[in-house]
């Protein structure tokens, strides 16, 4: 019975983990989750799962949810950035899956780390942000990063027995999101409901968005680079609008193994969960002849030029990428409440990026200063 804590257990990846889990009562069991405000379903999520502990982020959702969880239910209830940190350190716990979206997740899974919990990850930005902080540390605890992204897990699972020595290119395949074949003109003034519309995926609002800009792929192409411990010129990005072959690794030896499968998130997280077995499931089976084509194309990085800006950050190292996902946060946000346009992301990034001075081996301590820094940077220059 593998024993594990949820960061963001209300959001599309929590609710699909404890679906696996709904499957699997027999292999795992959730010992904590968490989320920001969505009380209603946490409460629903407490009285099914029956967890020992709940941390809710958001003050106010916390005093709530105190008030609503009934008297017979004994669970230990927890607020703020210090129950997020309590619930990813728990002495009982094996594995926290850190589903939670944006740089709030970084903090908590540094402490699982320090705790020497093996961490499934979802959570791009805390790689994006502190890589080489993050890795350094798992190393030296001996914790496992198990990634939950489809395309890192196909990497991962395409690398199982081989020696990291002999890539000689990852290949991250990209539906190319909702807008795939649009040009500039056509997306100048496309709205936030366009946007979040993709074609494959059930996502959450803000990697929606980012699906829509590319910038989700280029998060993934920084993740690529931590995870697998590749250069920028390595790591390529390939259009794949059907979704079934989630990134590919070719060799020295001119090789290339890819990993298939159905779109559907919950393998990943199953993969990440039972690792390093693989279990028995329900899970819809692929079937090349009924697809009966796949196709590939080169990703337009003038249209999409958020992927670009990625490459650059991580071409350029120190903390760049930290004030790219910081910006690219805010302006999301900011896209989503209908403020600014859509071409407003790369812009405003781009502006960001150019301000800072970068920072190299920063500390956590540092990245979170220079988080802080390119919020108010960015959010002065919309106003």
């Amino acid at each position: 019975m593998k024993k594990i804590s949820i960061l963001g257990s209300t959001g599309s990846i929590g609710k699909q983990t404890l679906d696996v889990v709904r499957q699997h009562k027999d292999k795992f069991e959730v010992v904590a989750i968490s989320a920001n405000s969505s009380v209603d379903l946490l409460l629903e999520q407490i009285k099914e799962f029956k967890p020992k502990y709940v941390a809710v982020y958001n003050e106010s959702s916390y005093i709530k949810l105190k008030s609503m969880i009934p008297s017979d239910i004994n669970i230990e209830v927890l607020c703020g950035m210090e129950g997020l940190k309590t619930i990813s350190s728990l002495p009982e716990i094996d594995v926290l899956l850190t589903a939670i979206v944006g740089m709030i997740g970084l903090v908590p899974t540094l402490e699982a780390i320090k705790a020497g919990k093996d961490i499934a990850l979802a959570n791009k930005e805390t790689l994006v942000c502190a890589g080489d902080l993050v890795m350094s540390e798992a190393k030296k605890m001996g914790v496992s990063i198990l990634p939950v992204d489809s395309e890192h897990s196909a990497i991962f699972q395409c690398l199982n027995g081989e020696n990291n020595k002999e890539i000689e290119k990852i290949i991250l395949t990209a539906s190319g999101g909702p807008f795939r074949g649009k040009t500039k003109e056509e997306l100048v003034n496309v709205t936030k409901n366009q946007a979040l519309k993709h074609p494959n995926w059930s996502m959450g609002r803000k990697i929606s968005i980012d699906s829509s800009t590319l910038m989700n792929k280029g998060l993934e192409v920084i993740e690529a680079k931590w995870l697998f411990g590749v250069e920028h010129d390595k790591i390529d990005v390939v259009v794949h609008p059907q979704s079934i072959i989630h990134s590919m690794v070719q060799f020295i030896d001119s090789s290339v193994i890819a990993q298939l499968g159905c779109p559907d998130m919950r393998l990943p997280i199953q993969y990440a969960l039972s690792y390093p077995n693989r279990i028995e499931c329900d899970f819809e089976r692929l079937d090349l002849a009924k697809i009966a084509t796949l196709t590939f194309e080169n990703p337009d990085m003038d249209t999409f030029p958020c992927l670009k800006l990625a490459y650059e950050t991580l071409k350029m190292g120190g903390t760049y990428s930290a004030v790219l996902n910081s910006a690219n946060e805010i302006l999301v946000s900011e896209f989503l409440e209908e403020k600014i346009g859509f071409y407003d992301i790369p812009k405003y990034i781009e502006k960001t990026l150019e301000a800072h001075t970068s920072i190299e081996k920063p500390t956590l301590e540092q990245i979170l200063d220079i988080d802080k820094w390119a919020r108010e940077y960015v959010s002065g220059l919309i106003k």
